[in-house]
């Protein structure tokens, strides 16, 4: 910080008198001009935050680690689903089932799979979970705010899949080799069903998945359509080897995993019926951002939308931000490689987009009376709508290099407008700041009941566990929400 924040201007003596610190804080780092503009010289009411106490990690190293990074939410999650599976597996194994019974087990299991990625049951899930009360018991509010690891659900069921249909595929082998059962036909499908599936998944190992998204993104694609398309063909293929005296048709109307199959179809199909490409308005804030502007539909303040340039074969994620009395929402794209780049000096006027608008991890702001919002970047995007909504009763943390340079007056002067006692940190004029201390500070002050942070996947992580190492209550996206 400069030399010059510790002493006061003869011109700017004294701060007023009723601000807060926050507040006092926001109007030197909002780099604002007009009657909100302070002069930075008035002094830093932060300095000396990182010298100041914080609270000790509430519990030993391998306990926290323990609670807090292997058996997250998400993972529980995927534990539930798997332990069951497992249990039901074992039981099978054990007692012996038909091919025919096995294959119904793998298809329950692909189909929870889909239809937890689907945007409409993502959104279903979200609607019941925020809807909880802000008068009931905290702690189970702070569960239904987890809405967002619902993705645990997805993996457990679709790695139970696999597992199950390895044991579908020895079972229908040892069918085909006995003359019972199982078919040449099904048993020669299955195995090229099995090598997609693994594939699919062994690309959807986090760590490659954040590498190389896009190339996880294809493979899901278009190879997951060509297992579904198999599946099909197994499904028919095995209710023709078990149907007896029975017409395929009747057999197949009387088979569960036709159904399901209907169902996890329509899911997957759904989303690609609203395909359609639509007018943008794009407003370059940059040579490090763009603001985009829709009237085609105005989502709830918490959603995302997808847009792409080549729809199938990339996709992006972007959070959607709804203004109050006006029709649409506008997304904010921030530098992050190519395609953003392209977006930022290309401006499209027409832009494709799928689905509907999916509800996200700050949907569930509603459950809390009080709020800390914290930002860095372009995490200023997914907060920024419920700051519009002006529903929340909140404070806010946004850091971020040369933020009036980088997204532009008017959404400074728009969050500030709705929330006059932000703290706006210009880390290129201030330096990175010790983020947990900074927090700690103003959660001293304010006594928010949740911090939610929208940063980068590392950053999030480690300001999280941080915040909840130390008994506060933090959440953040992951890489699967």
């Amino acid at each position: 910080m400069s030399s010059d924040a510790s002493t006061a201007s003869s011109s700017y003596t004294t701060l007023p008198s009723n601000l807060s610190t926050t507040e006092k804080t926001a109007v030197i780092y909002s780099n604002t001009t007009g009657p909100k503009e302070i002069n930075e010289k008035l002094g830093n009411p932060l300095d000396g935050y990182e010298d100041q106490d914080i609270p000790k990690k509430t519990q030993s190293r391998p306990v926290r680690n323990l609670r807090l990074q292997i058996f997250t939410v998400y993972r529980r999650l995927f534990s539930v689903a798997f332990v069951i599976n497992m249990a039901i597996f074992i039981s099978y194994v054990v007692h012996g089932y038909s091919s025919l019974r096995v294959a119904e087990v793998v298809v329950a299991n692909l189909f929870i799979a889909v239809v937890m990625r689907q945007d409409y049951v993502v959104n279903v899930i979200f609607y019941i979970l925020r809807s909880v009360p802000q008068s009931w018991p905290y702690f189970v509010r702070s569960w239904a705010a987890r809405a967002y690891h619902h993705g645990g659900v997805h993996s457990g069921t679709a790695i139970s899949g696999v597992i199950w249909l390895v044991l579908f595929t020895v079972q229908a082998t040892k069918e085909l080799a006995d003359g019972t059962g199982a078919s040449a036909a099904t048993v020669a499908i299955t195995y090229v069903i099995l090598t997609f599936l693994i594939i699919i998944v062994a690309l959807a190992y986090p760590p490659f998945r954040i590498r190389h998204h896009d190339v996880f993104e294809r493979v899901h694609r278009f190879m997951g359509w060509t297992a579904t398309t198999l599946v099909w063909a197994q499904v028919v293929l095995l209710t023709n080897d078990y149907k007896g005296s029975r017409a395929l048709g009747v057999a197949l109307v009387h088979a569960p995993a036709f159904w399901l199959m209907i169902i996890l179809s329509a899911s997957l199909i759904l989303p690609w019926v609203r395909l359609r490409k639509v007018d943008v308005r794009c407003e370059v804030l940059s040579d490090h951002a763009v603001r985009m502007y829709f009237e085609y539909a105005t989502p709830i303040p918490g959603s995302f939308v997808r847009i792409s340039t080549d729809p199938l074969f990339e996709w992006h994620a972007f959070a959607t931000m709804p203004e109050p009395d006006m029709k649409g929402f506008s997304l904010l794209v921030s530098k992050a490689g190519d395609w953003t780049t392209e977006m930022i000096t290309n401006p499209p006027t027409k832009i494709w987009v799928r689905g509907i608008p999916t509800t996200g991890v700050l949907t569930i702001a509603p459950l809390f009376k009080r709020i800390l919002f914290v930002g860095t970047g372009s995490g200023i995007g997914p907060i920024a709508p419920h700051i519009f909504a002006g529903k929340a009763n909140h404070r806010l943390i946004w850091t971020a290099p040369n933020t009036r340079g980088t997204f532009g007056n008017h959404m400074v002067e728009q969050i500030l407008d709705k929330s006059p006692d932000a703290l706006i940190w210009d880390t290129r004029k201030q330096g990175k700041p010790n983020m947990v201390k900074l927090i700690n500070h103003v959660v001293d002050e304010y006594n928010p009941e949740v911090v939610c942070v929208i940063s980068n996947n590392k950053f999030t992580q480690k300001i999280v566990y941080g915040l909840r190492s130390r008994g506060m209550l933090a959440l953040g996206a992951i890489f699967d929400s």
